[in-house]
């Protein structure tokens, strides 16, 4: 493991859960590794706007034949999909909205779910092309969710990221932090011994 992709899209950036869980996970990592790599997107700064079709057509249009503007509109998604495919692993910053994945996380998503880059359509379905990375999903919440029904942001996640080739998928959860200030020192050190397996 050499290069890793943190993706963190909290609202509350630095200050967010899921950012200090993926910020404990790199420090720990770095502290293994002397010649990791480490690039990090932070989407809640980005402001990634919602996507739009003049962005796919300038997709689906020819390198040599774009406009300028075209150009421009492709340059993030080329980017972002770039940052995918040069890691080993990925560390995403999940924090949990209204049972769903942030809104600026589903703009990355439509940017980095490309046809004939990142995923292609086969005669037996779907098959997706990033290959031979391992996601780590660092997902901090209020309530209790994770095995439950009204979990469904997990699912979503290991959907969309298997849907690309991203089927290593591991999470770890602090959840419970809503809900006093015992049930969060609980889950924060069950969180604690998480990480510590996953960075040894």
């Amino acid at each position: 493991m050499k290069n890793i992709l943190v993706v963190n899209s909290s609202l509350s950036s630095a200050n967010g859960n899921s950012n200090k869980l993926t910020s404990k996970l790199v420090t720990r990592l770095k502290s293994e590794h002397s010649d990791l790599t480490v690039v990090e997107r932070n989407l809640n700064d980005m402001n990634i706007s919602h996507l739009s079709m003049e962005e796919m057509i300038a997709w689906r249009t020819d390198k040599s034949t774009r406009t300028s503007a075209q150009e421009a509109l492709a340059a993030l998604s080329d980017t972002l999909i770039a940052e995918l495919q040069q890691a080993d692993a990925i560390i995403i910053g999940m924090p949990m909205y209204n049972f769903g994945v942030p809104s600026t996380f589903k703009a990355w998503i439509d940017r980095v779910a490309r046809a004939g880059i990142t995923f292609k359509y086969t005669e037996t379905g779907p098959q997706g092309l990033l290959a031979n990375k391992k996601v780590y999903v660092l997902a901090a919440r209020g309530g209790k969710y994770a095995g439950t029904p009204k979990d469904s942001q997990s699912q979503y996640l290991n959907d969309v990221l298997g849907f690309i080739g991203l089927n290593d998928v591991e999470f770890v959860y602090v959840e419970g932090l809503a809900m006093g200030g015992d049930a969060a020192e609980s889950a924060w050190s069950f969180a604690e011994q998480q990480l510590e397996r996953l960075s040894a």
